[in-house]
């Protein structure tokens, strides 16, 4: 047993998961207390200029560490802020455990300054909630981060007062209440998915986000590889199988431009494909749908044929002795291939498009020992980003794609970095993204990371403004006048670079990678092509 208070034991239990750093902006009460013992625990505080950043960096930590992550902000308006990244958490499908402060039942009898109810303002986007002041905090806490971590992982808030806190209590530091088990897929669905496999001849695999997993992602490359198939990942599914596979066709949303490939299939392999990460459009092809997943999502766009639902390699090796060689050809993957590619290609006859910014940072980048990691806000430019960066591995780039945010690139990028400092990581951000959370850039400065900021600078929400134009709409609140983001980083301790040209951000990615610390590379672009990618890629 050990004896200490509510906040020590808090903090053993994190450093017990694997927890390595908390991120947050602390208030007076609670997060003090959390962020003392968590120091004693081996775990540093990250301060962060806003809330949501914080509960965006604690949720892509989790999702790169496969545990749970931890933010803190104080009561009332730090709550508040906070769900933003909250939301992000949920519908992005990671762990995260929310440290806020909250009221003693004596203060709620006469306070209401700052006081609303926070647990029902969260409840939409969290799976549970405490206070800690059951009689077995401890017990209660472990089932708290078990919560979180089973599936659909997701966010988990803790309401720790200041009184509860510094509250001693004796635990037992080996007492976890472990998550229950992933269900087995049933024999008869077993049977029903291999006799569909048997008599496919052109099958088609679509990966997900609940695939990224080194168990999960090998499996699926070892049925791809015996099925020889075209692949398909979501957003967040990129990686699972290598960019360079002659099998890997391109990004599956749901929309228009994977429509050849995934059309032509007479069997489609769902594996790991979390309803989610899909576009708010009607599902459009009648093969049957074999859906492989860690569970059966209530609400889904299709009704599969079959559902194979619990541990997806389980899944898979239970689907072995039916795997045959499609009737699939090198030829024709290798031309639908291209054809994606294409349709999504944006060339511009001056300036910089989108498309040269992100293959002209991956060819700097491959001089690099290690090829970065890349994270990618919502908006116009994603379209380029996630299309043309290379990916070998999962988690090799980063989205928003549940909640479809903006401002997440940056803190995303500082997460990752701090995850892993020996490997740089490259954020591509719009402007209206980076002007969201431009105060991470401080943090970025304070921190110390390797990360390169490149920011596609076209004066405009560009996504919004197209659907604007596409209406017949007069120009209205959607564009200003051009910053200088670069200078914004000189000011706050970073190294800044403004190009308009090929030739200057070629050489200033190079000498941004090169440096230590963090940079920023203001890149003015030429945003003409962009709604010819949404046709091409929503329909």
């Amino acid at each position: 047993m050990r004896d200490g208070t509510v906040s020590e034991m808090l903090a053993a239990s994190f450093a017990a998961r694997g927890v390595k750093r908390i991120f947050g902006v602390p208030g007076g009460g609670s997060s003090l207390d959390v962020i003392e013992a968590a120091a004693a625990a081996g775990i540093d505080f990250v301060l962060t200029r806003t809330e949501s950043a914080a509960v965006m960096m604690a949720a892509v930590t989790a999702e790169l560490s496969g545990t749970i992550g931890v933010a803190l902000m104080t009561k009332g308006p730090g709550t508040a802020s906070a769900v933003n990244g909250v939301a992000y958490a949920s519908l992005d499908r990671a762990p995260v455990a929310v440290l806020t402060d909250g009221f003693s039942a004596t203060e709620e009898r006469y306070v209401t300054h700052q006081v609303f109810d926070q647990r029902a303002m969260l409840a939409p986007v969290t799976k549970g909630s405490s206070r800690l002041n059951e009689p077995n905090p401890a017990e209660e806490l472990c089932g708290l981060i078990d919560l979180a971590m089973s599936h659909p992982p997701g966010p988990v808030l803790i309401e720790l007062t200041s009184e509860i806190a510094r509250s001693r209590l004796s635990w037992n530091p080996g007492a976890d209440v472990l998550q229950p088990p992933l269900a087995t897929p049933t024999e008869p669905d077993v049977d029903r998915a291999r006799d569909l496999l048997v008599h496919s001849v052109r099958p088609v695999i679509v990966v997900g986000l609940e695939a990224r997993d080194p168990t999960s992602a090998l499996a699926i490359r070892d049925l791809v590889q015996a099925l020889k198939c075209p692949v398909f990942a979501t957003y967040k599914g990129k990686g699972i199988i290598d960019d360079r596979s002659a099998q890997y066709i391109g990004e599956f949303t749901s929309g228009a431009a994977e429509a050849n490939g995934v059309g032509a299939a007479d069997l489609i392999i769902l594996v790991g494909l979390d309803p989610v990460e899909l576009l708010r459009q009607p599902w459009r092809y009648t093969a049957p749908v074999i859906d492989i997943a860690c569970i059966r999502h209530p609400v889904h766009y299709l009704k599969p044929a079959v559902g194979l639902y619990g541990p997806l390699s389980v899944s898979i090796e239970r689907l072995r002795e039916a795997v045959r060689i499609s009737e699939w050809t090198l030829e024709e993957m290798r031309s639908l291939r291209q054809g994606f590619q294409s349709v999504l290609s944006y060339r511009t006859s001056h300036g910089i498009g989108p498309q040269d910014v992100v293959e002209i940072a991956a060819e700097v980048a491959t001089k690099l020992p290690q090829m970065p990691r890349a994270t990618v806000d919502a908006g116009a430019h994603m379209f380029s980003a996630i299309a043309f960066w290379p990916c070998a591995a999962p988690n090799d780039i980063l989205i928003s794609n549940g909640l479809a945010t903006m401002a997440f690139a940056l803190p995303a990028a500082i997460a990752a970095a701090l995850e892993n400092r020996e490997r740089a990581v490259i954020a591509f951000t719009g402007d209206g993204g980076l002007f969201m959370c431009i105060g991470e850039l401080s943090t970025a400065v304070q921190q110390s990371v390797r990360i390169v900021v490149v920011v596609f600078n076209d004066e405009s929400l560009s996504l919004i403004d197209i659907k604007q134009q596409q209406r017949g709409l007069a120009v209205r609140g959607v564009r200003w006048l051009r910053p200088d983001f670069a200078a914004a980083m000189r000011g706050m301790g970073g190294r800044g670079y403004r190009v308009t040209s090929v030739a200057a951000y070629r050489a200033a990615l190079a000498e941004a990678l090169d440096g230590a610390g963090p940079a920023l590379i203001d890149v003015v672009i030429d945003p003409s092509g962009y709604p010819d990618q949404l046709k091409a890629l929503r329909g």
